[in-house]
């Protein structure tokens, strides 16, 4: 039958408005992150959760789910099937979840966030476990209403990397161990001594963010729609229309904050780059974390771990800090050494950072399906780190509080950080075939990738499920060959292994 488009387009005006709510949400929650006095808890917690339960009624709504109904027998083109497919996924999630599951879900988080920071920041875990276990049971709880016959962390995986499956997360995590953990051992066994003191010394955190300003001008950060600010766990928020981004700053490493800022404009590239005229529909939006993360590792690791880009770059770092003699080698030595000692994920190379990855995804099965109790998180965490990496955390501000998400109850989140590694690694090689990326970036001239992620990826939104999206990038099926080549040919070559 031939569309009704007048109920396409109150339709389409329906998810607008929950895009808009959603989106004052997170300005909120970035604010509380940023800028909000710390004393502002008990007021943010309610504005949220009050947000966060007119988003579930406008989801869950009775309008909603007749619109839903009635579009389902309409003759849509391709791009409003994406749009239906997609809100009605959502929709159904949502319809089994009560309100007052989300609105608790919500408020809880919003104090956890406060509870976090002063916990981490005074190495006390006891202070964050009750909220850690307020917080492990409300997502119990979601899951067995989304459906109680499922594997509950696959059900909260799923809300982060809903067309990739949990098997497909496991085969990759398992592979990456079992491949980058021998890797490592004979790069530990070499006799090759990297520059690794190209950067050692005091550096003023000031500068860092004046450094950090310059690499997003040398990228081409769009500041008429983005910001750069500080926080306590670097983060991207936002749209197409404003990407903000934040980072950290420790003085003895430059390289962690200058690192992070890079990563997070991948991030507020992504969004940047998305249609503007789609704007509050799913082919507007991001397709979520899997593609999210390749966008920020293919720009932190494709891009701003190369020599090439040292030897763009260098010259404008040591404008801030002209005691820095190091050539574009030794800074791209430096950017690539890889640690034996490194208990931060967020500051870890890219081969021992999936093992991070690794020991939080283990614990957090274990949390969900009640294996692990909360008081045995510390114990369990510190006990993983020196069996997968040889290290052990002296204190929990180090250990299993370093990490932010698990106050936001982003239960699932952690995989797609090495999926997305795992993609970012794919899309570059696509990227090569049809660059000279070194060359370019050696100019810095960062348009050509740009217009390549945009035709590619930015452009779709999430008109394709992610599976969909990697064969229209990279003409391939989502596979982790070309990150494994990709890191072994790297740091052999690195290490003369």
């Amino acid at each position: 039958m031939a569309i009704d488009q007048s109920r396409y387009d109150e339709f389409v005006e329906r998810v607008e408005r929950l895009t808009y709510l959603q989106g004052a949400s997170g300005v909120l929650s970035w604010d509380q992150q940023v800028t909000m006095p710390s004393g502002g808890t008990p007021a943010r917690s309610r504005q949220v959760s009050t947000l966060s339960t007119m988003g579930h009624e406008l989801l869950t709504s009775e309008e909603m789910a007749a619109d839903l109904d009635a579009l389902e027998d309409e003759t849509l083109v391709a791009p409003q099937q994406a749009v239906v497919r997609e809100v009605r996924r959502k929709h159904e999630r949502a319809t089994r979840v009560p309100a007052d599951l989300v609105e608790r879900t919500s408020r809880a988080t919003s104090e956890a966030l406060g509870v976090w920071e002063q916990a981490k920041a005074e190495d006390d875990f006891d202070a964050f476990a009750p909220k850690l276990d307020e917080l492990v049971q409300l997502k119990r709880d979601y899951a067995e209403h989304i459906d109680p016959d499922a594997d509950p962390y696959a059900v909260l995986f799923a809300d982060y990397e809903p067309y990739l499956d949990l098997d497909t997360a496991e085969r990759v995590l398992t592979r990456l161990r079992e491949e980058l953990v021998p890797l490592v051992d004979r790069i530990r066994e070499s006799d090759v001594e990297l520059a690794v003191d190209a950067f050692s010394g005091q550096f003023d955190a000031e500068k860092q963010e004046a450094a950090s300003r310059d690499a997003l001008d040398t990228l081409g950060y769009d500041w008429d729609r983005g910001r750069l600010d500080v926080s306590s766990h670097p983060f991207t928020s936002g749209n197409q229309f404003d990407a903000r981004v934040t980072t950290r700053f420790d003085e003895s490493d430059p390289l962690g904050a200058l690192t992070a800022t890079i990563h997070e404009f991948g991030h507020a590239q992504y969004l940047l780059g998305l249609p503007d005229d789609h704007y509050g529909t799913p082919l507007g939006a991001d397709r979520d974390l899997t593609v999210h993360e390749s966008q920020s590792r293919l720009w932190e690791n494709h891009v701003g771990r190369t020599e090439a880009w040292w030897d763009l770059f260098l010259p404008t770092f040591t404008e801030q800090f002209p005691d820095v003699e190091a050539t574009p080698r030794e800074a791209y030595e430096a950017a690539n050494q890889v640690y034996e000692d490194n208990l931060i994920r967020v500051e870890a190379d890219e081969l021992t950072y999936h093992m991070h990855i690794v020991i939080r995804f283990e614990i957090e099965r274990d949390l969900i399906a009640g294996d692990l109790d909360v008081s045995e998180v510390p114990q369990v965490w510190n006990d993983k780190y020196e069996q997968y990496l040889g290290i052990r955390p002296e204190t929990d501000a180090e250990g299993c509080l370093q990490d932010i998400h698990w106050s936001h109850a982003n239960f699932g989140y952690f995989p797609t950080y090495s999926l997305g590694s795992v993609l970012a690694a794919q899309l570059d090689d696509a990227v090569r075939r049809d660059l000279d990326l070194d060359t370019q970036v050696r100019a810095g001239q960062f348009d050509p990738l740009r217009e390549w992620l945009y035709e590619n990826v930015h452009q779709h939104g999430a008109r394709y499920t992610t599976p969909e999206l990697v064969r229209e990038a990279t003409g391939e099926d989502y596979t982790a060959d070309y990150f494994l080549d990709y890191v072994t040919e790297k740091y052999e070559r690195l290490y003369d292994l």
